[in-house]
């Protein structure tokens, strides 16, 4: 079942299953286009614990999904303008809020615990969000950008706002298989971040999987979820 409505001119939709559980955690996942359900679908298949998925699209991507200014890879690519802690208002103060509500009088559930997941950029989004927020303890990252200039860095040196429990990272092992220096540093960079994490004491995993950056998007996310939610 999918609920749907508008906010700050994204557009929400919230997936569920019909259960008689009432404790349920929730899961946020930021999307470049519009992939919440087939998500939801492939969580579905690979027999995921229940839980609410909680899908945005309509995101200004490379901007909303990026902490700070960095400039484009190549010439078909545009500037990251680095407008992440303006949307995480958004999505803290707007979009959380109506969710839970709905989730809590409409469907009649508990929320567990909030998670927060996200693909590409969405992956470095889910990251940061911990560092700016306390919302949410659980977190899933596939195929994260973690090439993105100077994030690394501001990982080591800043402390995380939220009690995190869990933390999955993913990539495809093309992925930094590349020309682009800046990309080919990803591989390097989320193992050193999943070694950050895990020296912290939160429970963490890697995950390789076969291809690029581009492959069965969907499914690598639903593992992410999957594992986060066990």
């Amino acid at each position: 079942m999918i609920k749907e409505f508008k906010l700050d001119n994204k557009n929400i939709q919230i997936h569920y299953k019909d259960t008689e559980l009432k404790d349920l955690p929730v899961v946020v996942l930021n999307t470049f286009g519009n992939e919440g359900e087939a998500v939801h679908k492939k969580c579905i298949e690979i027999k995921c614990k229940e839980f609410i998925l909680v899908s945005i699209s309509n995101l200004d991507w490379n901007n909303d999904m990026t902490p700070w200014y960095a400039p484009k890879l190549n010439k078909n690519d545009a500037d990251c303008l680095g407008k992440a802690d303006d949307y995480l208002k958004v999505l803290v103060h707007n979009i959380v809020p109506v969710a839970k509500e709905y989730i809590e009088k409409t469907l009649n559930k508990k929320i567990q615990y909030f998670a927060i997941s996200g693909y590409s950029l969405g992956g470095l989004f889910a990251i940061y969000s911990a560092y700016k927020t306390n919302i949410f303890t659980r977190i899933a990252s596939a195929s994260g950008s973690f090439w993105f200039p100077k994030f690394i860095e501001f990982a080591k040196e800043n402390k995380l706002q939220a009690e995190v429990e869990k933390i999955y990272f993913s990539l495809g092992n093309k992925e930094s298989k590349v020309k682009n220096k800046a990309l080919a540093t990803v591989q390097n960079n989320t193992k050193e971040l999943e070694k950050l994490f895990d020296d912290k004491g939160i429970k963490t995993i890697y995950e390789e999987n076969e291809g690029n950056h581009f492959q069965n998007a969907d499914l690598r996310m639903a593992k992410g979820i999957k594992w986060i939610l066990e």
